[in-house]
């Protein structure tokens, strides 16, 4: 008698529920999983014949030519890219941030000399102040401009755009009560060079800072040896010498045209690394050791005569009213540390100079700020006697003064950094140049190198057809 449905008979027992997560024996896998399976099955049967060996090596060595050509093209772009920041960016703005502490310093200077003159304030001393003022507004508007992405510049630039107008201010009171014979336009004259000291050039020699930190920051990035595009040459090449080997060890064939050709691409490639970045590299230390690093000390040196310049000329001005907390003169005293840094900076600028176009007009500049300090005693021993016009004379005369002495110091100074602003110039437009065209050829001779070894290999695989 049949059993009825849904009864099993005693000692049978019903096979298991499948997981559904279990697929049957011979049923197809999902798809991402099918597909990798699929690829790692036909590449380990490709790799039990000696064409499927060659084909699997073939593209091995394709993909490390254009992985070494990549990555050279981005290394070396992005240190091209940062030479040319040197070049045309960070240095050009780090020279104009000492322009513009130049300009103020001098500006500072100019209101000194000419309220010393008297009420009729000399016209090329009062040309020389508007030219340092409008000079130092334009740079600061291009500043502006151009020091995007740096929250140090702006607050800086902010802080000097801010203040100017009210210094400027100051020195229009000095020399509208000096016209009138007031006495007060000394106190306008001592609270506007206050604002200099206190506010304007420290906001301007941050401003430097900052800027000039930029620059090295940037030459730093171009100076920064490209290891893995070096590595990735050294393994390519060290792959397309394997396969020959392996290839004439085989077949008794010395040559592989094609893997030949791929060899000497990547070999130039490698070797136009190594030698433009190492020129690239050479010409921007120079650019930084002969150029960059002369300028500051220049521009630093130029700084400390203008300081000593316009403390020399307070002197005069303020007339014993304004002491230290020892009881001398503040400004003879402030005169004293800046022609100490002075004597300082020339040292160094003429221990970098490095040829005669360098070190002459910085020879020249010791002679002068050397007399600079003799005239200077002299007229303070005049001051100190009691004659004031005889000493005003020894500062601002036209001849046998120390002004005469702080003019030839800043000509000299001028000359100098003209000069190694033309070193630097040259040595860095050499190493960007040096880099130019490199990212564009790795990119194309790494291509050609790949179509080369494919077709090389191509050929030895034509032999088993």
């Amino acid at each position: 008698m049949a059993n009825p449905p849904n009864v099993r008979e005693p000692g049978v027992r019903e096979p298991a529920a499948r997981s559904a997560a279990q697929p049957r024996p011979g049923t197809p896998r999902p798809g991402p999983q099918r597909g990798l399976a699929e690829v790692r099955d036909r590449v380990r049967a490709a790799a039990t014949t000696e064409p499927g060996r060659l084909w699997l090596i073939g593209a091995v060595v394709a993909v490390l030519v254009v992985a070494f050509g990549a990555v050279t093209a981005w290394e070396v772009s992005d240190r091209s890219a940062a030479a040319g920041d040197v070049v045309s960016r960070s240095q050009p703005l780090s020279a104009d941030a000492a322009s513009i502490y130049r300009s103020l310093a001098d500006a500072d200077t100019a209101a000194a000399s000419g309220f010393l003159a008297g009420g009729q304030e000399p016209l090329d001393v009062r040309k020389r102040y508007d030219t340092d003022i409008a000079t130092a507004s334009r740079l600061l508007v291009k500043a502006a401009a151009n020091t995007t992405g740096s929250a140090e510049s702006a607050q800086q630039i902010a802080t000097l755009n801010e203040q100017l107008p009210l210094y400027n201010g100051l020195v229009e009171q000095a020399r509208a009560n000096n016209r009138q014979g007031f006495p007060v336009g000394g106190a306008y004259l001592r609270f506007a060079n206050q604002k200099m000291s206190t506010s304007l050039l420290p906001a301007a020699q941050k401003l430097y800072e900052a800027e000039t930190g930029r620059l090295y920051d940037d030459y730093d990035q171009a100076d920064t040896w490209p290891y893995a595009s070096t590595v990735l040459g050294l393994v390519a090449l060290g792959g397309l010498v394997w396969v020959q080997r392996r290839n004439y060890l085989r077949t008794n064939r010395v040559f592989n045209h094609g893997l030949l050709a791929a060899t000497a691409a990547s070999t130039v490639v490698l070797l136009w690394l190594v030698v433009g970045h190492a020129v690239a590299t050479s010409d921007l230390s120079s650019s930084r050791a002969h150029g960059q690093e002369s300028l500051k000390v220049l521009n630093d040196a130029r700084i400390s005569s203008l300081q000593a310049r316009a403390n020399e000329n307070l002197t005069l001005v303020a007339r014993g009213a304004v002491l230290t907390r020892e009881g001398k003169d503040l400004y003879e005293a402030e005169f004293g540390k800046e022609m100490a840094s002075l004597s300082g900076r020339l040292a160094a600028a003429r221990s970098l100079a490095d040829d005669d176009a360098g070190k002459t007009p910085v020879a020249k500049a010791v002679g002068d700020m050397e007399e600079w300090q003799k005239r200077h005693t002299s007229a303070r021993r005049t001051d100190d006697s009691g004659d004031y016009d005889g000493a005003l004379t020894q500062v601002l005369g036209a001849k046998g003064s120390t002004g005469e002495c702080f003019d030839q110091v800043d000509k000299e100074l001028d000359s100098a950094i003209a000069h190694e602003q033309r070193q630097f110039t040259t040595a860095a437009s050499d190493g960007h140049g040096a880099l130019t065209g490199l990212p564009l050829g790795a990119a194309l001779l790494a291509v050609l190198a790949a179509a080369a070894a494919c077709v090389g290999i191509s050929r030895r695989l034509a032999e088993y057809r």
